[in-house]
């Protein structure tokens, strides 16, 4: 337990120490969202933007940390040798996978207190079933970060660095995040119902709204496609 901990606070210091990992995962999601509440943008149907914006936001940071920080990093260390080195010491493969995982799960706790206190400033208030977001946000965290190292354990690094930004910027464009599907034409539209950014945005708005009810489908399609990835992975991993 001591070799996980001491593990996961060196990877989160890695994060934290690193400009684009800081700009990414705690600057961006808050900024966008500070900025589109002050211009008062949202799809019709939400009488206030935070409303909307909030479990967009949330989102677009659970993507943030798990598949582009977590796996454009993992796949430098993997390039430079540095993922096998320490998958060999007594620390092991799987307390380092462990330690990384809880890196994650310490930066998704500074970005809420960032989202909440941003979005507080808006009217928002501490509203809906929270322990049923909590839940989505662990099962998105799950899919996301499985999906971040997946790319990093498969492809070369220069690969994961293309990829995990490319499919970050298709999730927030048709995935749910930066407008509803509703908005898209019809074929798109059915693309991102099935993408998991959807999946986590809707099951947020869900819960966070002030009259929330359980997203089971989209709960469901979380966990289907971290099964998914970790069967693949599983397949596809290699640590050098």
């Amino acid at each position: 337990m001591h070799a996980l901990l001491a593990q996961a606070q060196m990877e989160l210091r890695l994060t934290l120490r690193s400009g684009e990992g800081l700009l990414v995962t705690l600057i961006v999601p808050p900024a966008l969202l500070v900025f589109f509440a002050a211009l008062h943008l949202a799809p019709s149907g939400y009488t206030r933007p935070i409303d909307f914006l909030l479990p967009s936001m949330l989102a677009l940071a659970v993507m943030s940390i798990g598949l582009v920080s977590l796996g454009i990093r993992t796949a430098y260390e993997r390039h430079y040798g540095v993922l096998k080195r320490l998958g060999a010491t007594p620390l092991g493969r799987g307390r380092l996978i462990g330690a990384k995982i809880l890196s994650v799960l310490a930066v998704e706790v500074l970005q809420l207190l960032l989202l909440g206190g941003a979005a507080f400033l808006f009217g928002w208030r501490p509203t809906g079933a929270l322990a049923v977001a909590l839940v989505t946000l662990l099962l998105g965290t799950a899919v996301f970060a499985s999906l971040g190292l997946f790319i990093a354990g498969t492809f070369r690094a220069e690969t994961t660095l293309g990829l995990a930004n490319g499919l970050y910027v298709l999730f927030i464009l048709l995935g749910g995040v930066a407008w509803p599907l509703d908005r898209l034409p019809g074929p798109i539209a059915l693309v991102g119902l099935v993408l998991p950014s959807n999946a986590l945005a809707s099951a947020l708005r869900a819960s966070l709204s002030p009259e929330p009810s359980w997203p089971l489908p989209q709960l469901g399609m979380l966990a289907l496609w971290t099964a998914l990835i970790l069967l693949v992975a599983r397949r596809t991993f290699r640590w050098e």
